[in-house]
């Protein structure tokens, strides 16, 4: 799943190519892809990309005072034209959920893999008018996000941290991958209780919580959409490294499995050395 980094990359992306274009056509490869009806797709024909920005993980495009917002969910994907192919989307009959195409010629489509559905477009007079970005907590990259910004966030929450961290009500735009990594760097464990963090470790996470993030968005900058999802795995430390030896420390990357995801941890530089009880085999082997 696109991550603040990625989303970021995408937006400056998109800026740089759609910014200043009009847009031609919209087209709809699924119809359940778009989640709202009035205003219609029709409504952004004809008028110009004044902006593209970020909201969590939500892209938002600005035609000229209506909005395109998309959500990428977890197998979603933009792919950029340079010439959009001629042949109109045929709703079901490809991995295409939308296309939008502009007046010289480019265009995107966003795309969605696999058969669980999760991609989201919405169009829109007010950003705010989509529930998930008005639901949304401080970006954590913002210049007005402080340290005591962040412990009154965790302050009395008797949350797992790596819950919270993931928590878009709470946060936006750290999902599971960057919340690994986030807790690697501050040596904590997933499992710790948010109440439960002394100054010093709160003070290291919200140092871990930017530095990661902005590593992270200064390594995706510039690439082009198709390189994003390579360049996210190989700046990963622990997430998707089972198996792997810490860059750290050398120990093994372990994992923790649930129904429908995992994290992944180093036990010497997060958990003291001991390894935390994978909920998915604790189950089988009652």
């Amino acid at each position: 799943m696109p991550e603040l980094p990625e989303v970021q990359a995408l937006v400056d992306f998109l800026g740089g190519r759609a910014v200043g274009r009009v847009v031609t056509d919209v087209e709809l490869g699924s119809v359940a892809v778009l989640k709202t009806f009035d205003p219609p797709p029709d409504a952004l024909v004809g008028s110009p990309v004044d902006a593209v920005r970020r909201h969590g993980k939500f892209v938002d495009l600005d035609v000229d005072g209506t909005h395109l917002v998309f959500h990428l969910a977890r197998a979603g994907w933009l792919r950029w034209y340079e010439a959009v192919p001629a042949t109109r989307v045929r709703p079901g009959k490809s991995p295409i959920a939308l296309r939008v195409r502009l007046d010289d010629e480019s265009g995107f489509d966003l795309t969605e893999a696999g058969t669980k559905k999760g991609l989201a477009a919405y169009v829109v007079r007010d950003p705010a008018d989509v529930r998930g970005i008005a639901s949304l907590g401080p970006d954590p990259m913002a210049d007005d996000f402080t340290l005591e910004d962040f412990a009154a966030i965790l302050h009395d929450r008797r949350t797992q941290v790596k819950g919270l961290l993931r928590d878009q009500s709470v946060l936006a735009g750290v999902g599971n991958a960057y919340s690994d990594e986030v807790l690697h760097a501050a040596r904590l464990s997933p499992f710790a209780l948010a109440s439960k963090l002394t100054e010093e470790q709160v003070a290291a996470l919200y140092e871990a919580l930017r530095t990661t993030l902005t590593a992270a968005v200064l390594a995706a900058e510039g690439r082009p959409a198709a390189e994003l999802k390579d360049a996210k795995r190989s700046g990963m430390n622990v997430h998707g490294r089972t198996g792997e030896a810490c860059p750290v420390c050398g120990d093994t990357v372990q994992e923790v499995s649930f129904a429908d995801s995992s994290l992944q941890y180093c036990p010497t530089c997060q958990t003291g050395g001991k390894p935390l009880a994978d909920r998915r085999m604790s189950r089988l082997l009652r």
